[in-house]
């Protein structure tokens, strides 16, 4: 899906324009709504952005090698070093919910160092004050990462969920391999009552019929009349097993199976036994494929396989429009332990950004990512350990939109 027409003049905005002002306030900002490229800003000798005011300037980094991110900022005057003990610094950083984080600066070697970790994702409204030589400095600028607006009706179009962040059921799981049976009540053996000679036969494979349908009629050799061989339950005919002519005796005529009520078996191995009991949840799906079931263990096989030891579990799997036949392979992720965590997300959430594992919060129209220290995983829910607020409304599906507009507007990790 392309949405472009919903997000032109989109605030998906890494970096802005800076303006240096003197201690009369002068500023200048960036019209509502603008987007400017990645990097379009002057780097210092550090890389880091640098900051003008007159002579003077203050080159800001964000150093991460080896130590949590923090603020290292190196002045200039002239062009050239200013020691960093004759300059007084702050920064404030506003974020897009509303948090505020301030820092103050100490000298270190060459350079001043902020006062506290700058916290993922580095996507802030930034204002830095300097004072020195008695002269006053203030800065204000955008830095953005991983930010990007999206009006509502294109996230409604692309199909874009939201729930907050809270408290879930987390489970562990065993993901188990197994095949689709007929359920042992879905077959039924249909042969005649009386021995004798077939007369006619009404019923081939394949045929679907109905409770008491007339599939054959025999002469019985006894009695000489002619009774009528039925179908005792609805379902399809798998197996035919006489023709007009053909003397009946004990062994069936036809096999009967109603496709609808199959089951899924899985072998369970000593190494899981202790884990796997009857009635725990069980998603039920293709090895490849879309297609799921939510069920439960119903019960097991009474007798383990002599070769492999396994028991087989079975689980009952509705087939109500005959997808799943006899013999086919699927999966089943068993829920075998569960356990309630104060903070998680939906495990379908979560995307990969950068080096990090990602959901994306939505503030108004505005969805921004957040970096998430993730505890256990389930295949519904994801324990979170940090990085996201608790009560915060994030993308619960549909985040692939979110990251597809994000590399497609070129997001980088830039300060």
């Amino acid at each position: 899906m392309k949405f472009s027409p919903y997000l032109i003049g989109a605030a998906f905005l890494l970096t802005s324009p800076l303006a240096g002002c003197s201690s009369e306030g002068a500023k200048a900002e960036a019209e509502e709504g603008e987007a400017p490229a990645a990097a379009e800003y002057e780097r210092g000798p550090h890389n880091g952005r640098m900051l003008r005011d007159g002579n003077f300037a203050i080159e800001v980094t964000i150093f991460e090698d080896g130590v949590e991110p923090e603020f290292r900022m190196y002045a200039y005057r002239d062009g050239k070093p200013v020691a960093p003990g004759q300059v007084q610094l702050t920064a404030t950083l506003n974020r897009l919910d509303g948090e505020v984080n301030r820092f103050s600066f100490r000298p270190e070697g060459d350079y001043l160092r902020g006062s506290g970790v700058v916290t993922e994702p580095h996507s802030f409204d930034v204002t830095v004050a300097a004072s020195e030589g008695g002269r006053r400095h203030q800065w204000k600028y955008q830095s953005y990462e991983g930010r990007v607006t999206i009006a509502e009706p294109a996230a409604r179009a692309a199909g874009i969920e939201v729930a907050s962040v809270g408290s879930a059921q987390i489970g562990e799981t065993l993901e188990l391999v197994g095949r689709v049976e007929l359920d042992p009540s879905a077959r039924s053996e249909v042969g005649a009552k009386f021995p004798g000679r077939v007369v006619s036969v009404s019923g081939n494979v394949g045929d679907r019929v109905g409770a008491g349908r007339v599939l054959a009629r025999v002469e019985s050799n006894e009695s000489m009349q002619v009774y009528s061989v039925t179908a005792p339950m609805s379902g399809v005919i798998v197996e035919r097993r006489t023709n007009v002519g053909d003397v009946a005796g004990s062994e069936p005529l036809f096999v009967i199976a109603d496709p609808s009520r199959t089951t899924a078996v899985f072998p369970v191995f000593q190494r899981d036994m202790e884990k796997v009991r009857a009635g725990q949840p069980v998603q039920l799906g293709l090895l490849e494929g879309n297609r799921t079931h939510a069920s439960r263990i119903r019960d097991f096989q009474p007798v383990a396989d002599p070769t492999t030891g396994a028991l087989q579990a079975r689980a009952s799997l509705p087939n109500g429009d005959n997808f799943w036949r006899p013999g086919m392979t699927l999966k089943g992720v068993v829920t075998v332990e569960q356990r309630s965590v104060p903070l998680a997300v939906r495990t379908e959430a979560i995307q990969g950004f950068r080096d990090f594992e990602v959901v994306f919060a939505k503030v108004g129209q505005t969805y921004e990512v957040r970096m998430l220290e993730l505890g256990r995983k389930g295949p519904e829910w994801t324990e979170v350990l940090g990085g996201i607020k608790p009560g915060q409304p994030y993308v619960t599906k549909g985040s692939y939109v979110i990251k597809a507009d994000l590399e497609k507007s070129g997001a980088s990790h830039d300060h």
